[in-house]
């Protein structure tokens, strides 16, 4: 095995302190992705949400409708 030396660990240290800013950056992107797609997710269930009061409204009059034409299914 290959001796470990301080100028070694200070080699690797370098590289290590080198690379930190891209990783750094790489975390700023993905971050930046993944709030993106919350406020996406955000979106669609918001969209979700308002399809169903709008079916549920129409679900609604169709009912009315049908009393007052006196064609309701009997159920049962």
């Amino acid at each position: 095995m290959a001796d470990v030396t301080n100028e070694l660990m200070y080699e690797v240290l370098k590289q290590m302190q080198s690379d930190m800013p891209a990783l750094k950056e790489g975390q700023r992107e993905t971050n930046t992705a993944l709030n993106a797609i919350r406020i996406h997710m955000v979106a669609l269930q918001q969209d979700v949400q308002n399809i169903y009061v709008m079916l549920t409204r129409h679900d609604a009059r169709l009912e009315r409708i049908e009393r007052r034409l006196e064609i309701a299914e009997v159920l049962g």
